[in-house]
């Protein structure tokens, strides 16, 4: 039974699909069930394994659909007690102990614009563990020479990208493009989408002149209230390096649920215009 949970998990996470792995990790007396019964849990409700039935395990389920909403595990006891035989017909008496460990694929970044601010986030979060893909229309800047090997560089015009592919509900997006011209056009599609994360660069005046823009062409208050812009936690960044550690801080710190409010930490950074390009 396991094995088959072990390929589901493996299907799911090459899928992007977000999941929970329940396991017996404890049990004392009659139990349905041994120590390393293992369930799998899908986002939309889909499941394979069991962990023994009965009441229990509805209840492990719906902690399992929790814990992958609030990304975050969860240990159970259960006294299978009187009222669990008379349910399930089982003669059990005994104590079980069950972990819910919500289990996400490796997290997809998005980096829109290739430019000095746009290289350094794709490299930093490639080096901790994100799939990281670039889009920009100059091939210039665009390069798998210039990135190196690991990160997926697009060269394309980012709206109609963008237009022409969903990104997973569970990615990361940056939008760091050449001027404030391209940062609208891709935030016009973007901020449609339901992301994990989608952050702009720029000044608060910036960010106010786009978000009026959008809200002039019609974009809903609650999609623009799930937008992290300013862009990045308060370090003080200045140069496209430290600005890029601040964007990548700021990610790693969503993926591990440290900053769940868009623009909690988010700062206005000094952007003083002395690259022409980011």
């Amino acid at each position: 039974m396991n094995q088959e949970v072990f390929a589901a998990l493996a299907e799911a996470l090459q899928k992007g699909e977000e999941v929970a792995l329940v396991t017996i990790v404890k049990s004392t007396g009659s139990t349905p069930q041994r120590v390393g019964a293992k369930m799998l849990v899908y986002a939309d409700g889909r499941t394979v394994g069991t962990i023994g039935g009965g009441c229990y395990e509805n209840e492990a389920f719906w902690k399992a659909r929790e814990a992958i909403k609030h990304r975050k595990p969860v240990t159970m006891k259960f006294e299978l007690n009187d009222d669990f035989a008379q349910e399930t017909g089982l003669v059990c008496g005994g104590q079980m102990e069950v972990f819910v460990e919500p289990v996400e694929p490796s997290p997809e970044l998005f980096v829109f614009g290739a430019g000095h601010v746009g290289y350094f986030v794709a490299r930093m979060a490639h080096e901790v563990a994100f799939k990281v893909h670039v889009i920009d229309d100059r091939e210039k800047f665009a390069s798998t020479e210039r990135f190196g090997e690991g990160i997926d560089v697009i060269v394309e015009n980012i709206p109609t990208w963008i237009d022409t592919h969903t990104l997973p509900p569970t990615s990361y997006a940056v939008v760091v493009t050449r001027g404030h011209t391209h940062d609208l056009d891709a935030m016009r599609s973007l901020a449609k989408q339901p992301l994990r994360y989608l952050g702009l660069i720029g000044s608060k005046a910036k960010v106010k002149r786009i978000f009026d823009a959008l809200r002039e062409e019609g974009m809903a208050a609650e999609k623009l209230a799930g937008i992290h812009a300013p862009i990045g936690l308060d370090i003080g960044a200045i140069t496209p390096q430290e600005i890029a550690v601040s964007i990548v801080a700021e990610l790693i710190a969503v993926k591990h649920g440290k900053v769940t409010e868009p623009n909690a930490a988010a700062v206005s950074m000094r952007w003083d215009g002395a690259l022409t390009e980011r």
